[in-house]
């Protein structure tokens, strides 16, 4: 059972992808996204955590990609599910909200200011699928 059910949006320029850094809790990038609440739907949470987290922007061509569990960011002993879904953002994202910092991370970046399910879970899935053109030790 997961202490945090979460959706993310896996977001792609030029062999990079979208990440957040919050401005409290943890300082592991994260992807964009968040919890669910009562009756909403993953692309119902999605849109709404996007528009608190990256401004006015808008989701379009939503794919689900996979689900993933690991150790939450800044907790250890909590453990996250994260339903990750492909898209393409409408308008530029910026900062909003709990989050400091906006980074596209790309294949040469430091992977040790990933949350462990990016690191873990989501990039060696990713890159084994084809979907992110990286290597596993870039």
């Amino acid at each position: 059972m997961a202490d945090y059910n979460k959706v993310g949006l896996l977001a792609m320029r030029n062999n990079r992808i979208l990440l957040c850094r919050k401005n409290r809790g943890t300082s592991r990038l994260i992807l964009p996204g968040g919890c669910f609440e009562a009756d909403e739907t993953a692309e119902a949470c999605l849109q709404r955590e996007l528009l608190e987290e990256l401004g006015p922007v808008k989701l379009t061509h939503a794919e689900y990609i996979g689900t993933y569990r690991d150790k939450a960011a800044g907790a250890a002993d909590k453990v996250v599910q994260i339903e990750l879904y492909r898209g393409d953002l409408v308008g530029e994202p910026a900062p909003h909200s709990e989050i400091a910092e906006l980074i596209w991370f790309g294949p040469d970046d430091d992977r040790s200011q990933l949350s462990p399910s990016i690191v873990n879970r989501i990039l060696p899935d990713l890159i084994r699928r084809g979907i992110l053109k990286w290597t596993e030790s870039s």
